[in-house]
Formats: C-alpha cells, sequence, structure tokens
C-alpha cells in the first residue's frame, strides 16, 4: 500500500530508517547470538537494550513527523484545533487505518518478545558479572569458585518481587553513572548497607529449622619449615544442637532462633567494632544489654547509631564472594597436589612471594616467579638445580591462586574483605564473643572456643593426637608460643597483611 502524502516528510523518512535499520540489526545480532558458539556479555546488551531504544526513537518519529507536518500545512487555516476526521467507510483511509493497525501489532508483539528477553538479559549472571568488566571482575570471579556459584546474582542481591526488582533497577542508575565516569571506589565497599534482608534472601533456600546436624571439618595446613610439616586439625562444628529434635535452642545458629532477638551497635562502617549488644528472649520478656568494657560507647553515640537486627550476613558476610588469604588458597593448593607438598621450602618461597601488595595482575605474575625463583636461587640453589620443574609447576599454581583471590587494579583481596565466619584472620566471632562484653550484672559473651566447635584431633601427620567425639582436646599451636592464644586474638598474628 503506497504511504498517505503527509508521510513524506524528512522526520518520518529518517525514522523510518532508524527503525528498518535497528530492527535488521536485532535480527542479525539475535541470529547470531543463537548460532554462534561464542559467547559475549556485550551482545545481549546491544540485542536487547541498546538497539531496542533506536528502533523506538525511530518508530516515534513517523507519526510525529506526520502530525507535525499536516499542522504545518494547515498553519493558515482557521480549523487548526479540531479533531481530525475518523472514517472507515472511506476505502482510503480504512485500507491506511488497518495496515497501520497490523504492523503496529506486529511492532507490539516482538517489542513484548524483547522486552521480556531484556528482562531476562538484566537478570542474568552475565549482565551482572562480564558487563563492567574491570569493576566487576574481583565479584565475578570469587563468585565462580564459591559454593553459590549456580546461584543467579540476583537470587540474592535482588530477590522475589517487583518492589526490590524496581529498587534494583534505580540503585542501577547510579551505578552505570559511577562506572561511566569513573566514580566508583576501589574497592567497593562493604557491606552493602541496603542489601535486601536476609531473612527475604537467603532463608529462602536456608531457613533456620533447616540447621540441625553438627559438621566434621577437616583442615590441613603446611609450616614452613624445609619439608613444609603437616599440621592436622579435626573440628567438630556445633551447627545446631547435639540432637536435632532439640530444634534451635544450642549450636551456632541458636543466634538466629525464632525466639531471640540479637541487636547491636558498630561504631565503624565494616561493622568491625561492636561495642553494645542486647540479647532479647521473645518467649520469657529478658533483655541482657552487653558493653564492651575496653571499647565502650556512651549513650550520646549510642543514640546516634541505628541498631541493627541480626541476621545470617553478620557471620556469613561473604557466602558468594569469599576472598582467600595466601596462607589458606596455598595450603588448599598443596591439599590438591597442584603444588607439589615435598618440594623442599616451598610452603616459605610461596608466602615470601605474596606477602606484598602489588599494583597490577602482570606485575604481580612477573614478581611471583622472579620472587620464588630468587628465593631459591640465593637460599637453596641445590633444590632449584635439582627440582627446577617442579618449581615451575609450582610457580604456575601460585600464580592462578592469586588471580582468583586478588584483584590488583580494584585493590580487592582478602585485607579489604575480611570473613567473619571463625576467628583466624580476622575478629569474626571475637567481635562480641570477646570475654569483654559484660552485662551490669557482670555476665559476659564467652569466647569459649567450644560453644561453637570441639577439636577431636589434632597434631602433626603421623603423630595426631586423638580423642571421642564428646570430649574436647585443648588446642595445641604448630609452634612454641607459650599460651599466648589464650590471652590475644588469633587475629593479632593470623591477620591477611602486606607489606
Amino acid at each position: 500500500m503506497k504511504p498517505p502524502k503527509n508521510y513524506y516528510n524528512w522526520m518520518s523518512l529518517a525514522g523510518t530508517a532508524i527503525a528498518g535499520n535497528s530492527l535488521l540489526v536485532i535480527l542479525i545480532l539475535f541470529l547470531f547470538s543463537v548460532f554462534s558458539e561464542h559467547n559475549n556479555s556485550y551482545l545481549g546488551l546491544f540485542t536487547y537494550i541498546i538497539v531496542p531504544m533506536f528502533l523506538v526513537i525511530g518508530l516515534l518519529m513517523i507519526p510525529l513527523g506526520i502530525v507535525l507536518h499536516i499542522r504545518k500545512k494547515d498553519m493558515p487555516s482557521q480549523d487548526v484545533g479540531n479533531w481530525p476526521v475518523f472514517n472507515l467507510n472511506d476505502p482510503k483511509f480504512r485500507s491506511g487505518f488497518f495496515t497501520i493497525s497490523a504492523i503496529t501489532i506486529v511492532l507490539l508483539l516482538i517489542s513484548a518478545m524483547g522486552s521480556y528477553e531484556a528482562f531476562k538479559y538484566t537478570e542474568s549472571v552475565e549482565f551482572c558479572g562480564k558487563l563492567c568488566h574491570q569493576v566487576m571482575e574481583p565479584e565475578y570471579v570469587s563468585y565462580q569458585h564459591s559454593p553459590h556459584a549456580r546461584v543467579a546474582c540476583v537470587e540474592c542481591h535482588v530477590g522475589e518481587g517487583a518492589g526490590w526488582y524496581m529498587k534494583s533497577k534505580l540503585s542501577g542508575m547510579y551505578q552505570v553513572y559511577s562506572v561511566t565516569f569513573k566514580k566508583y571506589a576501589r574497592p567497593i565497599e562493604t557491606p552493602l548497607h541496603n542489601l535486601r534482608p536476609a531473612r527475604e534472601t537467603c532463608e529462602r533456600c536456608h531457613w533456620p529449622e533447616k540447621f540441625y546436624s553438627r559438621k566434621m571439618v577437616n583442615i590441613r595446613s603446611y609450616l614452613t619449615d624445609s619439608a613444609n610439616t603437616e599440621w592436622n586439625n579435626t573440628l567438630l562444628m556445633k551447627l545446631g544442637p547435639e540432637y536435632s529434635a532439640q530444634g534451635l535452642t544450642a549450636g551456632i545458629h541458636w543466634h538466629i532462633n525464632k525466639d531471640v532477638k540479637i541487636e547491636y551497635v558498630s561504631t565503624t562502617k565494616d561493622r568491625e567494632s561492636i561495642p553494645w549488644v542486647k540479647m532479647t528472649n521473645l518467649k520469657t520478656g529478658v533483655v541482657k544489654t552487653f558493653m564492651d568494657t575496653e571499647n565502650p560507647i556512651d549513650k550520646k553515640g549510642l543514640d546516634s547509631i541505628p541498631a541493627r537486627t541480626m541476621d545470617c550476613m553478620d557471620c556469613h558476610n561473604r557466602p558468594s564472594h569469599l576472598y582467600r588469604s595466601p596462607t589458606f588458597y596455598i595450603n588448599n593448593a598443596m591439599v590438591a597436589g597442584q603444588i607439589p607438598k615435598d618440594l623442599p621450602y616451598i610452603k616459605k618461597a610461596a608466602m615470601e612471594a605474596l606477602k606484598n601488595s602489588y599494583t597490577s595482575m602482570d606485575s604481580a605474575m612477573n614478581l611471583i616467579n622472579t620472587t620464588v625463583m630468587e628465593f631459591y636461587k640465593v637460599n637453596h640453589p641445590e633444590v632449584l638445580t635439582k627440582e627446577s620443574g617442579r618449581i615451575t609447576q609450582a610457580i604456575a599454581a601460585i600464580q592462578s591462586e592469586y588471580k582468583n583471590n586478588a584483584f590488583p587494579y580494584m585493590r580487592a583481596d582478602a585485607t579489604r574483605y575480611l570473613n567473619h565466619i571463625g576467628h583466624l584472620e580476622s575478629d569474626g566471632c571475637f567481635r562480641c564473643h570477646s570475654d569483654r562484653h559484660k552485662t551490669e550484672k557482670g555476665e559476659t559473651i564467652s569466647r569459649d572456643c567450644n560453644l561453637c566447635h570441639v577439636i577431636v584431633n589434632q597434631g602433626p601427620t603421623g603423630n595426631i593426637t586423638a580423642s571421642s567425639t564428646d570430649k574436647a582436646l585443648e588446642f595445641v599451636h604448630p609452634t612454641e608460643i607459650k599460651g599466648a592464644w589464650k590471652k590475644s586474638f588469633c587475629s593479632e598474628c593470623h591477620k591477611v597483611l602486606y607489606e
């Protein structure tokens, strides 16, 4: 059908050209995404978001151009402002009306499908993790190696419902701005204070009543001596009570018992310093308030800081973006056989290479190789001569583990993102369980290790001391520190530090 005369104006013709080209590009990109074996995070962005925007703009330009053209022609007339005549008895008008209606319906269907695909794309892990590659690389890589690697980002960061979806997209507008103009922090600041409550996300899978069983955890680490001496610890973790029928009356997950409410105030944005804790028994009404006697907070300060109700994220603060410390990931690599554990001094050489902070990934790779080689060349040339092949293998494993846990450009690593599970490399549990938090009556939040776990086995391989699961062994430090662990926090020595 021939278009109406008023269609022939520069705006409508330009809109047709833009819309037609956009539709063609969308079709080509869509077919490419279907039949191509290569996955590109930017392909979905252009296919479902950017190019469709031009399609919509082009389609809007067509009727706008016609309207403006009609107004321009009729401007001298006295009938300006009258409504247009809608006459389906006119064959030309009827033919044009049904043609435009059919085209509009087809475009609406295409638009609806495109909108759905755009929604799916913006909810995908690829969109969250790969689109802003440098900025989100630490989160994406650490997520890929986490226990939640098969859980989509939006399941935790957004959750169900249109309300939080809209909130996430509105906050995403600022994120687009900050990435475009490089206004983002390095590293990205945590915790996320506007994150959806864990009870609406985490507890969809990990509901409180699910935590029953206790868990046996085997830990193997290596000393920095010539033999890389293996040290073993087996812990019975008291995730729940001794018998599942007792519910959440005891064990680590007692903290989220629905009959108990725990609130706290932190004087730092990262929630590392907690001077005030309040425990309310919702069944009995008993309330206990604990104050850190070595780091107290006055009433004015207490009133100025909103109290936070404890939830999963206060302990499990790194459930999907876990940055391991060099000590931890080198031990794991040795356990897995990626680094030969019988290679003399390899643990010490690895720690020498990883004790510094690097400014870029390339410099990190070069200096890790150089430092390990130099360590053997200067201190143990005979080992370098005999074991050069296995040293090269070990260096490759060290570099690989570093890439998975440290990201120089974003300054993201275990020093910036502390893990609150446990108390070895950060204060973690000891933020509250310090023996310093006391009520006015002198009751304390105990730091007794046996509240959370029992040491069942410990010692060097070949000379392990064992006990039954109902009797705890007293902790033995792998090196002699004269009982300092009883008086000081573990993190005072084990905290991850880069010189």
